[in-house]
């Protein structure tokens, strides 16, 4: 069997790709997808972590799909990160979704991934949706519901030849840390500040959950320590 994984370079996806090397071995290939995101500077981080991994990593420009969006992690928006907790952020929004969601984005990367994957002749898809994000409706396109429709819709639209797999879709950030921390991934490369600076910004709702995650497993962020 290959695996084909969906990695933007930060904690979530390089830690599955650390599980689908541990399962598959060699027959693992990666897909990073850019879709006019302020923190482009994630896409380096990928690229390092498939080096590190040494799997072929695929790129797509996706951002003409989201050109329409005023959603403030996009490039053409003229709203702000929010500097403030997702709890902060979701008191604010009584029906849940944050400013920073992008309009189905896990939907569309997971039907390019599908296409591709049928292509290189894989037979599932790793991808990093976990249930902080998908708390309070925050990333609606995160929960278990979203994975489980997305599943099965495209098991049988490819012909159920692939297959969705989504190790943390009922675990939190601190569960996903441990458990790349027992694998050995190499989060010193990986990126997850939604800001485009140079440097993480430690203030944004992403920058908050990674700290608080690598807290919980009582070691320091790797990243952080550069």
């Amino acid at each position: 069997m290959k695996a084909l994984v969906l990695l933007s370079g930060g904690v979530d996806s390089s830690t599955c790709l650390g599980l689908a090397k541990e399962k598959y071995g060699d027959e693992v290939i990666a897909l990073c997808l850019f879709y006019g995101q302020k923190h482009s500077r994630e896409i380096k981080s990928a690229e390092d972590v498939a080096t590190f991994y040494n799997v072929k990593l695929l790129t797509m420009d996706l951002a003409k799909i989201f050109m329409y969006s005023d959603c403030s992690l996009l490039q053409g928006s003229k709203e702000d990160i929010p500097l403030v907790s997702y709890a902060e952020q979701l008191a604010d929004k009584p029906n849940g979704v944050v400013s920073t969601y992008v309009p189905f984005r896990n939907g569309l990367f997971l039907s390019t991934a599908a296409s591709i994957a049928l292509e290189y002749g894989c037979e599932v898809i790793y991808y990093g949706a976990h249930a902080d994000d998908a708390a309070g409706n925050a990333y609606p396109d995160c929960s278990v519901e979203f994975n489980a429709a997305m599943a099965q819709a495209i098991y049988l639209g490819s012909g159920k030849q692939l297959k969705i797999e989504a190790p943390f879709v009922g675990k939190h950030k601190k569960d996903i840390v441990a458990e790349g921390l027992r694998l050995g991934v190499p989060y010193d490369l990986t990126w997850s500040c939604y800001c485009g600076g140079e440097k993480p910004c430690g203030q944004c709702g992403t920058c908050l959950d990674r700290a608080a995650a690598f807290a919980a497993n009582g070691v320091v962020d790797p990243a952080l320590e550069k």
